[in-house]
């Protein structure tokens, strides 16, 4: 391949998270012009997992939320460059760390029972033999639970403790997901076993992550020149030379074009998509179950297939009954339903964070935001979230798995919990309830061996390198917006030498007053 002399032009596949804020480095710290970076979404919006749409008539929508915390440190140096919102003289960082001291959250009634907040809901229920469990894996070797399950580590009885209940709907884990990955959280979050059981130390976002995050990036870069394109799918990525030697020369859109690409390029490849294949419903009208392999999952596989050192996207997405989990977004009018939980909860809207059914057969949670939500949510109108994470089990009260539930029977399952009478039930008789099937939302933590996932520089790599949640990166832990944002930072590093590399992720596992206290606190001491 000859050299050219015009700027270097850089490619970014996916325009999700990790996209966007590789863009960002390459503009910010690596001096890069914006009409010189192309970004490639295959949806007709940009931001990935990360969303937010609709309206007060035909009901809001957001497939899923993120926390945040203080360690995040890629994450809080990026944010704080974009402005935010509401106040182009106040960064995103500066708004998120504001918006929650005001709202600050510390729940009251994590977990619900029988109708009631549960009254051992400060309490992990867990064993000696659990507590020993816990204590082991965290100091085991990473090396040596490759490919196992949690299930693998913990007796039975462990998935019957409040600790697991509270762990893995805050979290999302399955007991059939990775040991490593499981391991990994221990580590990274042990310094919020303290406020553990009242989600005390989280951050949120002052409206959904769309708007507080994804749109204010969106316009940043525009702002700079960068090329967006949306609803442009990229089908082939042709990789010439060795392992130890390879570029990529050409990149093939589903539209029948084709992009050249010089040695003197960049390419950065989002491999896989939590969010891929996703459908949604209505108040009658489950989503559909035909799920269908999306562009992102097709292009890992090819390339996986073709060349060596790209992994393994079988090992993730390769049984949906075990990655799939539904959520449903409700739209209301009147504040009845908020006044009822913020009696019942004993907190006040968007203080409370993740309430759990603690006797559901479709392990259901919900979640009051701070309203409004959406910018351009009217006085009067109120929406939640909530999501199943069985949703192949049948409900208490409407008796089919939740994955076949239409929006109404959502509601009725949730009224059942909560024991609401005829007349509050009738709260909800003009929601807008939209349920969405996100077949692969937990494929990250399918349990995986050394070489599922790519390096964020795959061997031999010279002009590309993997963005994502799907690339391998040491101690940090999956379903994070840390993760996706730390990857973009490596690989613009890697690729342009123009951009510091990403800190350490934060050690508090090392902090031995950060030790003792998580040991106060699975002891109950």
């Amino acid at each position: 391949m000859s050299k050219r002399t015009s700027p270097e032009q850089h490619h970014i596949l996916g325009g999700g998270i990790a996209g966007l804020a590789t863009a960002v480095y390459l503009v910010r710290d690596a001096g890069v012009e914006g009409k010189n970076i192309h970004i490639y979404e295959q949806l007709g919006v940009a931001g990935g997992s990360l969303d937010g749409s609709g309206d007060a008539e035909s009901g809001y929508m957001i497939r899923g939320g993120r926390m945040f915390e203080k360690h995040f440190a890629c994450t809080f140096d990026l944010l704080d460059t974009i402005p935010s919102v509401n106040d182009p003289d106040v960064s995103v960082t500066e708004d998120i760390m504001a918006f929650n001291r005001m709202v600050p959250g510390s729940s009251n009634c994590r977990l619900v029972r029988d109708g009631l907040p549960a009254e051992n809901r400060y309490d992990l229920t867990l064993s000696a033999h659990d507590i020993v469990a816990i204590n082991r894996l965290i100091l085991q070797p990473e090396s040596r639970l490759a490919g196992r399950s949690i299930e693998d580590w913990f007796k039975p009885s462990f998935f019957e403790s409040n600790f697991w209940l509270m762990w893995s709907t805050m979290f999302s884990f399955q007991p059939w997901h990775a040991l490593t990955e499981m391991r990994r959280y221990l580590r990274r979050f042990i310094h919020l076993f303290p406020g553990f059981t009242r989600i005390a130390g989280i951050l949120r976002t002052r409206y959904n992550q769309y708007e507080s995050l994804i749109a204010p990036i969106v316009t940043w870069l525009r702002h700079r020149d960068v090329r967006i394109a949306t609803g442009t799918q990229v089908t082939d990525v042709t990789i010439e030379g060795t392992r130890q030697d390879r570029c990529i020369t050409a990149l093939a859109l589903a539209d029948g074009r084709h992009v050249q690409i010089s040695e003197d390029d960049r390419v950065y490849l989002t491999l896989g998509s939590m969010t891929d294949a996703t459908t949604q419903g209505s108040n009658d009208r489950a989503p559909d179950l035909h799920d269908k392999e999306g562009g992102a999952w097709a292009l890992w596989r090819k390339l996986a297939a073709q060349n060596e050192g790209f992994g393994r996207p079988e090992a993730f997405c390769g049984d949906l009954s075990k990655t799939a989990w539904h959520s449903f977004t409700v739209t209301m009018d009147g504040p009845d339903f908020f006044e009822f939980m913020e009696d019942f909860t004993n907190n006040r809207t968007g203080t409370g964070g993740l309430v759990t059914f603690a006797d559901s057969g479709w392990t259901l949670s919900v979640v009051l935001f701070h309203q409004p939500h959406f910018r351009d949510q009217k006085h009067g109108v109120y929406t939640f979230w909530g999501y199943g994470l069985r949703g192949e089990r049948p409900g208490d009260f409407v008796k089919k798995p939740m994955r076949e539930a239409t929006g109404n029977e959502i509601i009725e399952e949730l009224c059942g919990h909560l024991k609401l009478p005829k007349a509050q039930a009738a709260w909800f008789d003009d929601a807008r309830v939209l349920p969405c099937r996100m077949p692969y939302i937990t494929s990250q933590f399918m349990p995986r061996q050394p070489g599922d996932r790519p390096d964020v520089r795959p061997n031999g790599a010279r002009n590309f390198a993997v963005i994502g949640q799907f690339c391998e990166q040491p101690r940090d832990c999956v379903f994070t917006v840390e993760y996706s944002i730390r990857s973009a930072r490596s690989a613009a590093a890697g690729l342009t030498g123009r951009v510091d590399p990403p800190p350490p992720v934060a050690r508090t596992d090392l902090d031995p007053i950060v030790l003792i206290r998580a040991a106060r606190v699975l002891t109950g001491v």
